[in-house]
């Protein structure tokens, strides 16, 4: 229930605050005065979409903001703090703000959201009928939806179910479709596999064996170079050249250890130097000895081992050139490889399984459908008489709704059949859909019918219209305001109207008040009682706010509407 709604800069409303509360609140005023920017900030709290030329004129941007009064455990406050805001004993805080340049800012609980999500929160707060709507309910999505409405809990498990077995049997024939249509480029695909699969086999390719062969191409290739530096190292340390003995490393060190070792006798001091060169001698024996190792392992055949191992990188290039682009993904392509296979190897089978799958889940939407349409068309007749009665009530004592649910050459995801809800205006005549069958004032009090059936059964926590009663008068207007107020014994009831009928049933009555005084029009929000209210009746009955027979039929009014 919207317990307070405020308008700041929207349209020709400058500042206005609308107290609602529970109850049939009637929202009057006269033209042009900005009744209908009240829908505008419903709407825009409603995730509607943004307009910068509803920013009145000279203001920076147009604010909306709502007070409703929710569940604390319900599943709009579950909502609510998902997205991180918060419901504070049961009281959500919703606002919008429009910029004169378009851009929009939309709050919920305290935090900053997306006008998606107040879209998302629409359907569990406000039902907003205006012209618009009664448009809507010409299409048969919306008839169909007023009909499962009205049936109740028992359809909507029932629709779930049969939605679930038509989702779980679109996607098995989306299958069979794709394997049957497809069955030889799947083949193809598996002989390529099986080809790709040998073929790494028969390479038996390991991981890093690319760079490792790299690596040892590169050191063959340069072998000749790396052998005579290598050499040369070996000759300065410890020369193989009789007349190069004491002009290498080792010999000069020899040199060194040797007069260290007489100096030492004589100074002690000299000792730990001594040691140190001692300990550098067995460290170049152990240098030497590698470089020589080194020399005589690469006295080998390096050209045989540079062509094995040139054979081998060209077949690894083979294979990432056809199935990589990189060694690894060639391995994982063996990997991945068997299990791909048995998935398409499998396709026969898998074709033969789909038919027995796809034959079940056939039968068992058919029963769910049956019921369906079984629960639809119970729910229709009734809703069709209810409601039928209703219009009696409304001045059209001689229409009479008809609800058809008619079977559909293809089952959809909403059923097998299709819902028309139908008009009868006059005894002897054809039922005719209510496109062409209805008025606007005639659709006008079909659908407010409807809602008020159907609340019986599907109570929604708010209803706003706006001027439900055009192109009605009369009686006609006094049983609207009669059924708005019945409507109103269990749902919250906003009304914009221009009939004094309509808003003599009002439990709250607020009045936009138009002020041109400063030049420019600028309009706000009053509350209505005693007096102030009777005026104002009176005003809607005739313009004249202040004429006696006017006022005396405005008492009058209030006085039987209160009865």
């Amino acid at each position: 229930m919207i317990e307070e709604l405020s308008i700041r800069d929207l349209g020709v409303i400058k500042d206005a605050r609308l107290p609602l509360g529970p109850g049939f609140t009637a929202i009057t005023g006269e033209t042009g005065a900005g009744k209908t920017m009240v829908v505008t900030a419903l709407g825009l709290l409603l995730g509607a979409r943004s307009d910068a030329g509803s920013v009145r004129s000279g203001a920076q941007q147009a604010r909306a903001q709502g007070r409703w009064l929710v569940p604390n455990d319900g599943s709009v406050a579950e909502r609510v703090r998902e997205a991180g805001g918060d419901v504070e004993e049961g009281e959500l805080i919703l606002s919008r703000s429009v910029s004169s340049e378009g851009r929009s800012r939309a709050t919920v609980g305290g935090s900053a959201a997306p006008a998606s999500l107040l879209s998302g929160l629409a359907a569990e707060l406000v039902v907003v009928h205006g012209q618009s709507d009664q448009q809507r309910l010409r299409s048969v999505a919306a008839q169909r939806d007023v009909v499962d409405r009205y049936a109740g809990g028992p359809l909507a498990l029932a629709l779930a179910d049969y939605q679930a077995s038509y989702r779980r049997l679109k996607s098995l024939r989306s299958e069979l479709t794709l394997l049957t249509e497809e069955h030889d480029r799947r083949q193809l695909e598996a002989a390529e596999l099986r080809a790709a699969v040998a073929a790494i086999a028969e390479v038996a390719p390991v991981p890093g064996e690319d760079d490792e062969l790299a690596a040892q191409a590169e050191v063959l290739t340069n072998s000749e170079a790396i052998r005579a530096a290598t050499d040369a190292a070996r000759e300065a340390l410890s020369s193989q050249s009789p007349e190069s003995v004491g002009a290498d490393v080792r010999g000069l060190l020899d040199q060194a250890k040797r007069e260290l070792e007489r100096a030492s006798v004589y100074d002690p001091v000299l000792a730990p130097t001594l040691e140190t060169i001692t300990s550098m001698g067995f460290l170049l024996n152990d240098a030497v000895a590698e470089l020589s190792r080194y020399l005589g392992e690469k006295a080998e055949d390096s050209a045989r081992d540079l062509e094995l191992i040139q054979q081998r990188r060209a077949a690894l290039s083979a294979l990432t050139r056809k199935y990589g682009p990189e060694l690894a993904d060639v391995l994982n392509l063996a990997e991945t490889a068997e299990q791909r296979l048995l998935e398409l190897d499998g396709d026969d089978e898998r074709i033969a399984q789909l038919g027995g799958l796809i034959a079940a889940e056939a039968a068992m939407g058919s029963e769910c459908a049956a019921r369906v349409t079984e629960l639809r068309t119970t729910a229709g007749l009734a809703l069709a008489t209810a409601v039928t009665a209703e219009l009696s009530a409304l001045a059209m004592p001689d229409a009479q709704l008809v609800v058809a649910i008619t079977p559909l050459a293809e089952p959809g995801p909403h059923g097998a059949d299709e819902v028309t809800i139908l008009l009868r205006p006059h005894s002897g005549s054809d039922p005719r859909p209510l496109a062409k069958g209805a008025s606007g004032g005639e659709l006008s009090r079909v659908m407010l019918a409807i809602e008020v059936v159907v609340a019986a059964t599907d109570p929604v926590p708010t209803f706003v219209f706006d001027e439900v009663d055009a192109g009605v008068g009369g009686a006609s207007a006094i049983e609207i305001g009669r059924r708005l107020a019945r409507l109103a014994r269990t749902s919250q009831v906003i009304v914009v109207t221009h009939l004094a009928q309509v808003a003599a049933f009002a439990d709250n009555h607020l009045q936009v008040v138009k002020d041109r005084s400063g030049g420019y029009t600028e309009s706000s929000v009053r509350s209505l009682g005693g007096d102030e209210r009777v005026s104002e009746i009176a005003r809607l009955l005739s313009g004249l706010a202040d004429s006696e027979n006017a006022l005396s039929h405005a008492r009058e009014l209030l006085d039987r509407s209160a009865m």
